[in-house]
């Protein structure tokens, strides 16, 4: 699936956070590697200088994915992963879509920062955030701040989370994810399906289930009851769902376990992913909540702004029905 990855750096420590990540899937699914620097107009004349430091790094890129491949056992001896340096001049989000349509790119990975503001976020720079809404191809989006301890390269144990929400649309990233679990072969690889049963909202109409009458001939409603006789509902039918998926991926030789919360699913995904730190959180840009698939984008949004683990965005077709 992946053939082609570009790799975006602005010569700052930051940006090179997706190394760890660059070097293992670059080594062990075989991709051919693009490190891109974007470059202002007024820099013409530290060009050379530019071109020095993507070159550089493009060296080390390509001996670590030596590495990974001999200590791996992963691919053909007969054929070498490409990685170089490549310089643009420009808008950066506009020469990175751009560079990536123009050269049949497949993946684009990215480091972006955080900082602290009362509550943990991500900074959502107008270049990484360009970049996710107009991107045809998936973006994996690396949180710059998080310990080297906790790097891509080192843990232990490998965990991905992947939020579903019963659309075939957010079901898009599934072979995404056979392809990542299948990638450390022998190492223990967990896939955890996330599904969140949303609170129904007060109703102004209540079916007879929800209603009760007495001697008088009175009605009455227990919306209480009744909104939580239909989370529970939901419940075991975001169960049964994650559970036939499960199936699916188990029969491709996959480690899967699901868990399902009620609440808000974008507060949901984040609190469980910072509970539980992931390697990676693998989800669609597009799926379907209880009020519009503009609303689902939102839950993206909000998982990105909160969750401090790495984040692989899928954007599926989406039928033109769907898009109004």
């Amino acid at each position: 699936m992946y053939q082609r990855m570009l790799v975006t750096l602005d010569g700052s420590e930051s940006s090179e956070k997706a190394f760890p990540y660059v070097k293992e899937l670059a080594g062990r699914l075989d991709i051919n590697t693009t490190l891109l620097y974007v470059g202002k107009p007024e820099e013409c004349e530290i060009t050379p200088m530019h071109r020095t430091y993507i070159e550089c790094k493009a060296g080390i890129i390509k001996r670590q994915v030596k590495e990974v491949r001999k200590r791996a056992e992963t691919g053909s001896e007969k054929k070498t992963v490409q990685v170089r340096g490549e310089l643009a001049t420009g808008y950066p989000a506009k020469e990175i879509l751009r560079y990536a349509d123009e050269n049949s790119i497949d993946l684009i990975i990215m480091a972006t920062r955080r900082c602290r503001s009362g509550i943990r976020r991500w900074i959502m720079r107008s270049v990484a955030d360009e970049v996710i809404r107009f991107s045809k191809i998936p973006v994996w989006l690396i949180n710059a701040g998080n310990p080297d301890k906790i790097a891509y390269d080192k843990w232990p144990r490998r965990t991905i989370l992947v939020p579903l929400d019963g659309s075939e649309l957010a079901e898009a990233v599934l072979p995404h994810v056979e392809i990542f679990a299948k990638q450390w072969r022998t190492e223990p690889v967990e896939v955890v399906l996330f599904g969140v049963a949303e609170p129904t909202v007060a109703l102004g109409y209540y079916p007879p289930s929800g209603r009760f009458g007495t001697s008088s001939g009175a009605v009455h409603v227990m919306p209480q009851d009744y909104v939580m006789g239909e989370v529970d509902k939901q419940k075991i039918l975001c169960e049964q769902y994650l559970g036939g998926i499960g199936e699916r991926l188990e029969a491709a030789g996959l480690n899967v376990r699901s868990e399902v919360r009620t609440g808000e699913p974008a507060e949901q995904i984040a609190d469980y992913a910072n509970a539980n730190p992931f390697n990676l959180i693998v989800m669609s840009t597009r799926g379907h909540s209880r009020l519009s698939l503009r609303a689902y984008s939102a839950i993206t949004a909000k998982v990105l702004q909160k969750a401090s683990s790495p984040v692989f965005l899928v954007r599926p077709s989406q039928p033109e029905s769907a898009q109004a």
